[in-house]
């Protein structure tokens, strides 16, 4: 498996979208696809703040994580945030998923992030089993979610 920037990937864009918005559309239901497509595009550039990373197997897409800036319109005071943590079904429960996490926290760390969040309605323990600390729990567009911080010496 490895781990590469969706800049260096960009066939993927768009199987990415379909996947998030189809996973998490329900909790931003005023985005539209068309919009998540539009944002993840800034991906493309290069930036360390929007990023995505991918994870691939013989050129199969298997999954993504990324960091941005905003992800909860509830608390713009928290910057940046893990977001996007997505691994296809069929690949799922193969440790997939924290290695994209364990990723985007050294490009974190590599680029002078103090502290990372997220927000998370149902993975709280694999999070948890990363080194990342609950902040809260609380509402967020009618479901319960758990707000979450690492934090980088």
């Amino acid at each position: 498996m490895k781990i590469i920037s969706l800049k260096d990937r960009p066939e993927h864009l768009m199987t990415l979208a379909k996947w998030h918005h189809a996973e998490w559309s329900y909790l931003n239901p005023e985005r539209s696809f068309e919009a998540r497509v539009e944002e993840m595009q800034c991906d493309l550039r290069g930036d360390v703040i929007p990023t995505t990373f991918v994870a691939e197997r013989d050129g199969e897409l298997l999954g993504s994580a990324s960091m941005l800036a905003e992800d909860m319109s509830t608390h713009p005071e928290l910057t940046p945030w893990l977001a996007s943590v997505f691994v296809a079904p069929a690949h799922r429960k193969q440790g997939i998923g924290s290695v994209l996490v364990k990723r985007i926290m050294d490009h974190a760390c590599d680029n002078g992030v103090k502290k990372l969040y997220l927000y998370t309605p149902d993975q709280e323990q694999l999070y948890a089993g990363l080194g990342w600390q609950i902040l809260s729990r609380e509402p967020y567009n009618g479901t319960p979610v758990t707000i979450m911080s690492v934090e980088f010496n």
